[in-house]
């Protein structure tokens, strides 16, 4: 099985990645992980938007500018590791689910105007750690599973979550332990 780790921690010491690296050793199978941070993947604006745009019209799906979405595309399964923040996820996946969005590549429109996912995944992980407590998993965890289930063609979304790590008082080894616990080939 070939996994595709999205890895959009940003701190050395990252308890998000912990469990995303625990994920993928249950999971089982060759893993390519890939660092956000060193991709050092931009926002598309201006002449890489155009140039983009230039190249999907042309049919050039195959052309290296996208790769990553290739990769995504062909991956068995994936996990995204994304601490949580600002009621979301660090900005860097926000701009890796634009650049590997698509169409031809990861979905497709249908004659009717719907779509279909093109993805060979049957599985996605979404792993996330949080200070406090993650009151509302609508705009991290919810828009990810959205673009799974609607986009991509990939029903089977599992979320793997350790919150309350920085609360005053917090026993984090034993919050840590028990998410990696949960980690089951069962779970996931």
């Amino acid at each position: 099985m070939e996994i595709l780790l999205v890895n959009a921690c940003v701190r050395k010491k990252s308890r998000t990645i912990k469990l995303a690296r625990k994920v993928a050793e249950t999971l089982g199978g060759n893993v390519t992980e890939v660092f956000l941070e060193k991709e050092r993947i931009r926002p598309m604006y201006g002449l890489p938007l155009v140039n983009r745009a230039i190249l999907l019209e042309a049919g050039e799906l195959w052309n290296k500018d996208f790769a990553l979405a290739q990769q995504f595309a062909n991956a068995d399964a994936i996990i995204f590791a994304a601490p949580f923040w600002d009621l979301s996820f660090p900005a860097i996946l926000k701009i890796y689910l634009e650049i590997i969005n698509i169409a031809g590549i990861v979905f497709e429109y249908n004659p009717d105007g719907s779509v279909s996912g093109l993805c060979k995944a049957k599985k996605l992980c979404y792993v996330t750690t949080s200070g406090g407590k993650i009151e509302n998993d609508t705009f991290g965890y919810g828009y990810v599973k959205e673009l799974a289930t609607s986009f991509w063609g990939i029903k089977d979304v599992h979320l793997i979550k350790a919150e309350g790590l920085d609360v005053e008082g917090a026993d984090v080894d034993k919050i840590m332990q028990d998410a990696m616990a949960h980690i089951t080939p069962e779970s996931i």
